[in-house]
This record gives structure tokens, C-alpha cells and sequence, in this order.
């Protein structure tokens, strides 16, 4: 996925200056990556980048670790908005709405 080493390899620099300034280019990077990836592959790979940011929050401190906590917040926010984003698609049926319709004859349940 060269969506996801380009965004990846970016945070990991963002992450390391831990310049507050950047969390525009952090969000904007997310943003891109997101936009450019199908559906299926998105959520993994935000996990991926998060794991990232995790793992980078570790090894870091002060402003370079509070900036892997704004990453990785960020992140998880994205992250529901796909899931609400895959519960927005699937069919809705109204209660008044058959399921299959009958034939004739036969009643629905």
C-alpha cells in the first residue's frame, strides 16, 4: 500500500519533531490516505497507523509523545467514522415493510 508507507513514513517525522504546529499536516496526511484507499484496506491500515503512533508514542517524550497522543486520537476518530460510515450503508427495513413478498395465498409473517 504506498498510501499507507507515504502517510506512515510522514507521521513518523511529524511524530519525532513533535512540532504542535504540525497537527494539521498529521490530520491532512490521515485525510489523504483515507480518501485514497478502497473501503476493505482503509480500517486496517488506520490500525496500522495507529499501532504506529503507539509504538512511537512509547519510545518518545514530552511534545514528540503528546503529539503520537494527538495521532493517535485523531486516528481513532477516523476510525469510527468508518465503522458509523458501514452501519449508515447497510439496508434499513421499516417495520411495516415485509421481509420477502408473499405470494399468493400466503401470508407474511
Amino acid at each position: 500500500m504506498p498510501g499507507l508507507d507515504i502517510c506512515q513514513r510522514l507521521l513518523r517525522r511529524l511524530i519525532s519533531a513533535g512540532d504542535p504546529s504540525a497537527i494539521p499536516v498529521a490530520e491532512c496526511a490521515i485525510d489523504d490516505y483515507v480518501e485514497i484507499t478502497e473501503g476493505s484496506a482503509r480500517e486496517s491500515g488506520l490500525r496500522l497507523l495507529q499501532q504506529d503512533a503507539w509504538d512511537q508514542h512509547a519510545v518518545m517524550v514530552g511534545v514528540q509523545r503528546s503529539f503520537a497522543e494527538t495521532v493517535n486520537a485523531y486516528i481513532e476518530r477516523k476510525l469510527g467514522e468508518e465503522l458509523n460510515a458501514a452501519d449508515d450503508a447497510a439496508p434499513v427495513r421499516l417495520s411495516h415493510e415485509p421481509l420477502l413478498a408473499a405470494g399468493p395465498g400466503e401470508t407474511n409473517p
